[in-house]
Parts: structure tokens; sequence; C-alpha cells
């Protein structure tokens, strides 16, 4: 039984006495109740205990940041409770083909292990839903524009009131505050305005978007430490704050030594396709049917590159004896190397490299990756039985961990699936009150 479940059940008979619980005495009960557990649940001799099992997140976000790191907190053991408009719900429930069924598969791909619940915010009785909801969970996770939640009463301020211990986490395009932050926030633009796209794409040629939305993903990232940071001074405080994660300082902060350059050389920079601006050789070469690509990170791994290519001249050479000089004579040496590699096929030169200790590998397509031996050991593709779309595959997770598992996870779930679950098990309606709200429109169930 989860935290919340627990909370629910001690608190079950005062939420049917009310048919509209009052927002101040649910948090005055779940003050008292909280106090007593915070972050820690433990439940001693059962197995495979997951490190966020008695946490609830509210999820209000849609797209990818938010969702991909509320399904991390999920794989991790937290009961994720999704908020979606009724009728359309999240937004790439629609963004296809490729369908599977009824749903999108970029949908499934970042939604397992939630509950979906369909509320209609704007309406007042929605609003005390989400209000209610975020007393008895421990996280809320958001992704409108700065003040779009204010104006709907259901801004960091407005929750902090009803639900001081919650930890609030706000995802925006550009922050809370400042000259852009009324913007809204797509991966793509983001990418651009972050300098990503600058210094991505073949040398001499167009910026190129990365092909997977990856300043998102890095957000989701983010967030997920984030909430589990904030989780943890909450512990330590015994209140709960407001975490604000946005693209656009995800994206700067992922520049790392780029940015290092420019702030401390002064160095623009360019973009290199495949290469690494300050090592050499590191970057993809094409051989008779492909590419292969090769990284001597140290002048000791470019001499038995040397050997391996049969080229001990080069290692020999005083123009390529160290990498400093090798990156001044890049384009040199970078031509004697690839006509080698011209010479035979990708397959070959996996053999030939293999073994050697320095690093190599092929450049993969999908359907290669997924074939790959060591995905498939380290159980990167996660199966599930989809209620509509039957069965489904995803990537997993990348992480494991010793002493728990993250396998047999709950299907993505379809719009409102869980909302009379939730109105009944987490915040104790009745099936009359229910009813209503499910007749007014303002939840609905699938």
């Amino acid at each position: 039984m989860s935290g919340v479940t627990a909370f629910a059940k001690v608190f079950s008979g005062f939420f049917r006495f009310y048919s509209s619980p009052s927002i101040h005495r649910i948090q005055q009960e779940f003050t008292k109740y909280n106090k007593t557990r915070l972050l820690s649940y433990t439940q001693p001799g059962k197995k495979n205990v997951k490190p966020l099992e008695g946490i609830t997140i509210l999820d209000l976000t849609r797209v990818l940041a938010g969702p991909f790191a509320s399904m991390i907190l999920g794989d991790l053991g937290a009961e994720v409770i999704k908020v979606e408009r009724p009728g359309s719900g999240d937004d790439t429930r629609a963004w296809g083909p490729p369908f599977v069924g009824f749903e999108s598969a970029y949908f499934l791909s970042v939604n397992r292990n939630k509950k979906s619940i369909a509320v209609n915010m704007k309406h007042p009785e929605g609003k005390k839903v989400i209000l209610q909801l975020a007393t008895i969970c421990d996280v809320l996770m958001e992704n409108y524009i700065p003040g779009k939640l204010g104006e709907m009463g259901l801004g960091y301020e407005d929750v902090r009131n009803v639900a001081p211990h919650l930890v609030y986490c706000s995802i925006t395009g550009y922050g809370q505050t400042g000259p852009a932050s009324h913007r809204a926030g797509y991966d793509s633009i983001a990418c651009a305005v972050s300098g990503l796209m600058h210094i991505t794409g073949p040398e001499d040629g167009d910026p190129v978007r990365p092909g997977v939305a990856m300043t998102d993903l890095a957000t989701g990232l983010y967030t997920h430490g984030a909430i589990m940071a904030g989780l943890l001074q909450r512990q330590k405080t015994g209140k709960g704050l407001h975490i604000d994660c946005n693209l656009l300082s995800s994206q700067v902060a992922c520049l790392t030594h780029i940015a290092a350059n420019y702030l401390n050389g002064g160095k623009e920079a360019r973009r290199w396709g495949t290469a690494h601006e300050s090592i050499v050789p590191y970057q993809a070469f094409q051989t008779q049917d492909s590419y292969i690509i090769v990284a001597a990170g140290n002048d000791h791994q470019f001499v038995k590159v040397c050997k391996i290519l049969n080229l001990t001249n080069l290692a020999e050479d005083p123009k390529y004896k160290t990498n400093k000089l090798r990156v001044q004579n890049r384009k040199e040496l970078l031509k004697k190397l690839s006509e080698r590699f011209s010479e035979k096929r990708t397959e070959e030169w996996l053999g030939i490299f293999e073994g050697t200790g320095v690093p190599y590998g092929p450049i993969n397509s999908i359907q290669q990756v997924f074939a790959d031996p060591q995905v498939i050991h380290n159980d990167l593709i996660m199966e599930m039985h989809h209620p509509s779309a039957g069965k489904i595959a995803v990537p997993g997770p990348a992480v494991r961990f010793s002493d728990f598992k993250t396998d047999d996870p709950k299907p993505p779930p379809q719009i409102g699936e869980h909302t009379v679950e939730i109105l009944k098990n987490n915040l104790g309606y009745t099936d009359d009150l229910i009813h209503e709200l499910l007749k007014a429109g303002t939840v609905t169930q699938n």
C-alpha cells in the first residue's frame, strides 16, 4: 500500500462526509500525517522495494521533457497521476504516424507506469480536484507558460497555500522570469537559441537539428534529478519548495567544454560533422560499404591505430607525435587515414579493431541497434501489453540497480483510464459525487 493510498483510507470517512471536501481541513490532516512520513517510507522484509515507493507525483506536463522525467520517477516506484485534457489528452497522442492501434508510438515511448485522470482544469470543480490531489501528493509537475496556471488558481503560491509540503516543479522554455519567459518552449527552438544547432551538422554545411529531441530529454533528466533533490530537501526542512527547470538553461549547461572554450578563450564554436574539435583522429571514416568511427583519445591509442592500419610511419612522423600537433595537421592526417579505411568493408574493420583497446564502433541503423547483442543483454527493450494497442515495445530504463528491478512495467494509460479509480481510492469521493462530475464533463472516464 502506498503512503497516499494509506492516507486516503485513513481519511475516507472524512471525504464521504463532505460532498465538497474542505481544502483547509484536508491540509491540516495531511500536515499531521506528513510529519510522520516525509520522504521515508520503509517496507522491511519486502523484496524488490523501489526507492520512490510511497511517493506520489501529480503530473500536469505534456509532450516530452516532463513526461520523460515522470516516467523515470515511475520506473523508480513513484505513483504517477497523469492529468490530461478530456477528449484529446496529451498532445503527443496525436503525433503520428506511426500509430499502434489508436495510440501514437511517440506517446507510448514516454508514458509507462502512469495513471491517467482526465480533468477540465478550467472548470471550478476541476480546479478543486487538482488542489485536492495536490494535498495528498508529494510532487506536482507542470509545463505551462509562466503565469498560466496562476490565472487558473493553480500556480505555485495557490498550491502552496493548501499544500506547503509539496515539491512544485515547473518546466518552461526559458525560465519563470526574464525577457523571453513569456515564450512557449519547444525543443527545436531551444536547440537553436542555446547554440546546440549551431555546432551540429557537417563541416562547412548547414546547421542540423539532432535526430532526437536532446534538449527536451536533457531537461527531463535535469528535472528528474531536481525532483529527487527537492524530496531530500523536504526531508531536511519539513516543507516543500518550487523548482524552476527550463529548456534553455538545460541545453546551455550541457554545452560544457564548448561553452568553456568561448568563455575562457574567446573561441567561437563551429560545426565538425562527426569529428572532434580538440582530438584527432576522433570521427567517422567511410569504408567500402558504410562507416566506422574511431576515437584515439591519447597518443598511445593513436600509435595503436597506426599499427592496426599498417601505417606505422604516421606514428613516427614528428607532425603527428602529439594530439596538439595532430589537431594542427588535421587535414593531411585525416586524408591518409581515410584512404586506408576505404580499402575494406566495415565488418572487416570491426573484426580487426576488436580486442585492440582502441575505442571504435559502427554507425548503426535503428534496426541494427536493437539487434546489437549488448543492447539485448542490457535489457533495453521493454515489452508490455496495452489494453487497446496490444503488445508494445519501448526503450527500457538506462540504469540498473543491484537491490531492485525496474521490470514488470504498467503500460501507458488511455485518456482518463483511471479517473474514477483516483477519485474514489485517492480522494475518497463518493459514487454520487463522481457521477455528478462525469455528468457535468468536469472529468471523463475512458
